[in-house]
């Protein structure tokens, strides 16, 4: 797993580099501080599995820089990272390409639920901000969480009561995306298994 994180506070850099470390000892995390330096990087040793890019950083150009990474790097997830969240400029990043709009105030293990989103092959934005916007397609606010299209998917079939290995089959999936996809709903809905899941989602009457 390689990860491209860019940001010229380095503070940030360090922060967010010395969590994903942590959390996940196989990932190779290279920083630059600048859009520039970024795509330089890019240009030099190929494109990462997952790019994170500071929206306000120096060559980012608003959103220029976000879709120059994106085109340039289309088989990639390229998310920005930011310490201003606003509902304009999440739908319009998210509208460009992110993968994610992920706020530099999230806490370690949140980042991290994030990054898990946003490799999984789904989109990561902030639960109180898509659920007062309401203008990403695709996001669906349950309780207290933004879920994805997939992660609902895969809800509605724990509710009836399907294995990991008649998800997967059902919806073309790796057995081991699937279970990343029933650990981030445990974590989002603050639960601990299976049938606690069906019991949640029932509660907030989904899928009833």
């Amino acid at each position: 797993m390689r990860i491209l994180l860019a940001d010229d506070h380095e503070l940030v850099l360090d922060g967010f580099k010395a969590v994903i470390e942590r959390h996940m000892p196989e990932a190779d995390v290279v920083t630059a501080r600048s859009f520039d330096e970024a795509f330089a990087l890019v240009l030099a040793s190929g494109c990462h599995d997952v790019t994170l890019l500071d929206l306000n950083m120096p060559g980012m150009l608003g959103l220029e820089g976000l879709k120059r990474m994106v085109a340039h790097c289309p088989n990639s997830a390229v998310a920005i990272i930011t310490g201003m969240v606003t509902k304009p400029v999440a739908s319009a990043a998210i509208a460009a390409g992110a993968k994610g709009f992920i706020p530099k105030t999230l806490s370690g293990d949140k980042l991290i639920a994030a990054l898990q989103t946003i490799m999984a092959g789904e989109v990561y934005a902030p639960a109180d901000l898509m659920r007062s916007s309401g203008t990403t397609e695709g996001l669906q606010v349950v309780g207290a969480e933004v879920l994805t299209p997939r992660e609902l998917e895969v809800a509605a079939m724990l509710v009836k009561g399907a294995s990991n290995k008649e998800i997967a089959r059902a919806l073309d999936l790796q057995e081991v995306t699937v279970k990343l996809h029933v650990r981030n709903l445990c974590r989002k809905l603050e639960t601990k298994n299976r049938t606690q899941i069906a019991v949640r989602l029932a509660q907030l009457g989904q899928f009833m």
